[in-house]
């Protein structure tokens, strides 16, 4: 008998297909980049993803593993990655990150399913830590200037119809809350993700900036939030990882509403004004803790009948 890795759902879908509608959903927000950041972030996007499917690839062929690059999944995380970038960034940056999050996150730990955290995401973080100056280097225009986020966290004025629409500064994929929620709805539409998640992590975000933002229910401030930084791609794109988020029900709506609060808690309280990647990678990190508390008890089972002497039960 051949066992998968986990998660074990029965669905019509292939892996395949999830893939792809993932990649159309992707696709406005990623055009929307390009137009508005120029032909430089086509580059990012390109290089980001050859180099995670040939990473994959040349994995496979050396391991003498079966080829899976078809399925899709290493031009997911490639787009996911690039679109987290800066367009200002070196260009080889992407090289780094797509070979980190193939070959360090995704196969080391068994390929598509087996990882622990979201490769696109622990590149991202990764990357981060390693190249700040590269990675925290925004520009817009071909002026270098703070991300509206910065400027909401420094006491500054920003003006919420841009960041809606994205004409802001920010990484490649992460500006346009129109698109990305568009993006959202198709794959809600589709059936490859569910609410469960991301409106837990939505909610909770609000529920804490009101509480602990120190501007009460403020409307616009909230607004704000959401619509920038990395919030909405995270929600709807990595923080419903199949491999990565719980199984059960019970389980996404703690893990959102966790994930949720640390994202309020690195923004407010932290020295970046962004936090999403840190929140949903620790998100991953306790998703065993989280379906060890959560998974459904049996209503009974069968004791096993003891032998015996003599070898009959």
């Amino acid at each position: 008998m051949h066992v998968s890795s986990t998660p074990h759902v029965r669905a019509k879908s292939s892996t395949t297909q999830i893939m792809l509608t993932v990649i159309i959903a992707l696709l406005p927000a990623a055009v929307f980049g390009v137009h508005n950041f120029g032909i430089r972030a086509l580059w990012h996007i390109l290089i980001t993803v050859s180099t995670c499917i040939l990473s994959e690839l040349v994995f496979d062929l050396i391991t003498k593993r079966k080829v899976l690059i078809t399925d899709f999944s290493a031009v997911v995380t490639g787009l996911l990655l690039a679109m987290n970038l800066p367009v200002a960034a070196p260009l080889w940056i992407g090289f780094i990150g797509g070979f980190f999050a193939i070959i360090v996150v995704k196969m080391l730990f068994g390929g598509l399913g087996q990882n622990f955290m979201n490769p696109a995401l622990g590149a991202r973080c990764f990357l981060l830590i390693s190249f700040p100056k590269f990675m925290t280097n925004f520009t817009y225009d071909g002026v270098s200037s703070a991300t509206p986020l910065a400027v909401l966290k420094s006491g500054g004025n920003v003006e919420l119809k841009d960041m809606i629409f994205g004409n802001t500064g920010g990484t490649i994929g992460e500006t346009s809350m129109l698109f990305l929620v568009l993006g959202g709805c198709i794959m809600i539409m589709a059936g490859v993700i569910d609410m469960y998640v991301t409106a837990s992590y939505i909610l909770s975000f609000i529920v804490f900036l009101i509480l602990c933002g120190g501007k009460g229910f403020d409307p616009y401030y909230i607004a704000c939030q959401l619509a920038g930084g990395g919030l909405m791609l995270g929600a709807f794109f990595m923080a419903t990882d199949y491999a990565t988020r719980p199984v059960t029900k019970k389980g996404q709506v703690i893990y959102g509403i966790f994930i949720g609060i640390m994202t309020g808690v690195f923004r407010i309280f932290g020295p970046s004004a962004e936090g999403v990647s840190y929140a949903i990678i620790l998100g991953n990190l306790v998703t065993p803790l989280i379906e060890k508390i959560t998974m459904p008890k049996p209503f009974g089972y069968e004791k096993p009948v003891k032998e015996k002497k003599g070898g009959k039960a």
